[in-house]
C-alpha cells in the first residue's frame, strides 16, 4: 500500500511560534494548554518544565512565568494576569490578534458584531471580549441569524480555522438583508491551504488519516473534509491504528491539524506501515 502525504499540514506559523517560545521559556507555565494537541503539551512538560494551568487563581508564589495560549485570552483575563507578580509572555498568534482588533475597532463606531464561529472555542471568547458593548453575535450558520434584529452598521469577523465557503453563506445572507456590512475575511491561509490539501488528496485515496488533537477545530475541519470523499479517521496517537482499516487498500493518505508537530505524523506513518 501506497502512503502519500498532502501537499500542506501541520504546524501553522502561529504553533511553530508558540512552541519555539514555550521552548525558550523553561519551568513556565501556559494558561490553559498552549495548543491543542496533547502529545506535544507532554512533550514540553517533559523536556521543558511548560506545564498548564486553567485559572489564573493557581498562580502561586512559585510561577514566575506564565505563558498567553495560541488562542489569546479574554481581555479582562489579560489585564487581571498582568495584575499579578509574574513575567506574561504572550504567545497569542498574530492571526487570532487580528479579529481581536478589528471587533474593538469596529464596536467602537458603533457597529453590531457577527462572529463566524463556535462560541466555545477559547479563541472566539477572547475575539467577544474585545468589543466594547454587549451586540456580539455569534453563529455557525445564516439560520441563526434569522431570529436576531440586527442594526443596520454590521461587521464581521470569522474564527481562524473556519472554512471559506461556510463563512460565504453567512456574509451572503448579511449583505441581502443589511445596508452596510463590512467583512472581514480573518480565517488563517494556512487553514485554507491545508483543507484544500486534504481534499484533493481524499478525492485520490482509499483511505485517510488525520493525525491531531481531537479537541482541535482546525484538525475536525480537515476530518469532515475527508471523510467526504473516502474512508477517513482522526487519530492523536498511533496506538489508535487499526490494522483491519487498511485491508484492500492501494493508497493511504495522511494529514495533520494545525498544531501537530511533524515528529508525531512520522510516529503515525511508521505505524501504518508496520501494520500493513
Amino acid at each position: 500500500m501506497l502512503i502519500k502525504k498532502a501537499k500542506s499540514y501541520g504546524f501553522c506559523f502561529g504553533v511553530k511560534r508558540a512552541v519555539e517560545i514555550a521552548e525558550n521559556s523553561k519551568n513556565a507555565v501556559t494558561l490553559g494548554p498552549l495548543i491543542h494537541n496533547p502529545l506535544e503539551i507532554e512533550r514540553l512538560a517533559k523536556n521543558y518544565n511548560v506545564k498548564y494551568i486553567n485559572s489564573i487563581d493557581e498562580i502561586g508564589k512559585n510561577i514566575k512565568r506564565v505563558i498567553v495560549r495560541t488562542h489569546g485570552i479574554t481581555k479582562d483575563r489579560l489585564e487581571k494576569l498582568k495584575n499579578k507578580k509574574v513575567e506574561v509572555i504572550d504567545a497569542t498568534c498574530p492571526f487570532v490578534k487580528k479579529p481581536q482588533e478589528i471587533v474593538e475597532k469596529m464596536s467602537k463606531e458603533g457597529y453590531d458584531i457577527v462572529i463566524f464561529g463556535d462560541k466555545a472555542h477559547p479563541e472566539i471568547q477572547g475575539v467577544m471580549s474585545y468589543s466594547v458593548h454587549n451586540r456580539v453575535f455569534v453563529v455557525l450558520t445564516p439560520e441563526e441569524l434569522e431570529n436576531i434584529k440586527l442594526k443596520e452598521k454590521i461587521a464581521t469577523v470569522a474564527q481562524t480555522t473556519r472554512k471559506v465557503k461556510d463563512y460565504l453563506k453567512i456574509t451572503e445572507y448579511l449583505i441581502k438583508n443589511h445596508k452596510e456590512v463590512r467583512v472581514f475575511n480573518t480565517i488563517c491561509n494556512a487553514t485554507f491551504e491545508n483543507q484544500e490539501a486534504v481534499r484533493e488528496l481524499s478525492k485520490e485515496a482509499d483511505i485517510m488519516i488525520i493525525v491531531g488533537g481531537k479537541n482541535s477545530s482546525n484538525t475536525k475541519q480537515l476530518y469532515n473534509i475527508a471523510k467526504e470523499h473516502c474512508e477517513s479517521y482522526l487519530v492523536e496517537s498511533e496506538n489508535e491504528i487499526k490494522p483491519e482499516w487498511f485491508k484492500n487498500k492501494t493508497l493511504c493518505g495522511v494529514s495533520a491539524g494545525a498544531s501537530t508537530p511533524e515528529w508525531l505524523v512520522e510516529r503515525i506513518i511508521s505505524k501504518i506501515k508496520d501494520v500493513t
